[in-house]
């Protein structure tokens, strides 16, 4: 079958080692499923794994992607959760959690297998390319707002870096709940759809907020730790899943997180569950993902180099035919 894969890992030039090419297709076992994958989206943690990062060399070639929707054997129309052995289904008891790509195949290709567990249902109302981006950015910005920043309805969020898939998702989605969000890019024109995707202004990186937030969606990391902590009001909740900036900020700003007893919390996709109240919730409210370009899947190449240089916003997606 044809599919997108890391063939080699080159830290310093990784779309070196993505190759196109035909690889075996997936092989049957117990408790595991196949789905004909129709549209698969790229994130950030493809880049990663052609690091090297959560992807050693000695498991090449390793079919890339997380995100997909298709159909089953059965001819349903489903979502993949990509977190494999979250709850020890169709892997071993001591096997650790891992996102596909880090131990098994992934999404880029025309089949992919996981455990019958993480395949859900394809709500009718959204298209396989919208429900193809939730599973990754748009279920971690869910388990960001929701879960882990605990804000409610009229509650303020500034989100960091608009135009990223998680952080596109988190203004779409906060919107949608009632929240008043609040964004930053280094690009006017980023800035501009973030206001028209829903958010109540959007600044320039380091500006000055007009009163501070609720919570911080964090995503940037070095280059925007600073002004996440100082944007943030008493008891406030910066919540942090990823660093593309970079993860050693030249100030920590230890010293305003205790004094002002702000809450600093990680946090790394999500729950089967959330994922399914996510799907849920797109469907109730008419909230779709924000797709930046739709490619098929022998173009993937173009997919990676439009991320790479971070010249997108919303999400690029992969199809299969």
């Amino acid at each position: 079958m044809f599919a997108a894969y890391a063939a080699r890992i080159d830290r310093d030039d990784p779309l070196g080692g993505l190759e196109l090419g035909e690889r075996p297709a997936p092989v049957d076992r117990p408790g595991w499923t196949t789905v004909t994958v129709r549209a698969a989206s790229l994130n950030h943690h493809d880049l990663w794994s052609l690091r090297g990062v959560g992807l050693p060399a000695e498991r090449l070639p390793m079919i890339l992607g997380c995100d997909a929707a298709g159909v089953d054997a059965e001819g349903r129309e489903v979502v993949v959760h990509s977190v494999i052995g979250q709850t020890g289904h169709g892997v071993g008891p001591d096997e650790p959690r891992s996102i596909l790509t880090e131990r098994y195949q992934g999404t880029f290709a025309e089949q992919v297998s996981v455990p019958a567990w993480n395949v859900l249902p394809k709500p009718p109302e959204l298209s396989f390319a919208e429900a193809a981006c939730l599973p990754t950015a748009w279920l971690t910005a869910y388990r960001m707002l929701f879960t882990n920043a605990g804000v409610r309805p009229g509650d303020s969020v500034l989100v960091q870096g608009a135009g990223g898939g998680v952080a596109t998702a988190a203004i779409v989605l906060g919107r949608a709940a009632g929240l008043r969000m609040y964004a930053t890019s280094r690009d006017g024109a980023k800035r501009a759809r973030a206001v028209q995707l829903g958010a109540v202004e959007a600044f320039a990186p380091g500006e000055r907020l007009p009163h501070r937030v609720d919570a911080v969606i964090e995503t940037v990391g070095a280059a925007t730790w600073s002004h996440s902590v100082k944007s943030l009001r008493p008891g406030g909740t910066l919540v942090i899943s990823g660093a593309t900036s970079g993860d050693r900020p030249s100030h920590a700003e230890l010293t305003r997180i205790f004094f002002l007893e702000l809450r600093v919390v990680g946090s790394t996709m999500g729950t089967r569950d959330e994922l399914e109240d996510l799907l849920s919730f797109c469907a109730a409210t008419g909230v779709r993902p924000v797709i930046d370009e739709v490619l098929p899947l022998d173009r993937a190449r173009e997919g990676f180099v439009r991320m790479e240089s971070g010249e997108l916003f919303g999400k690029i997606v992969l199809t299969t035919g």
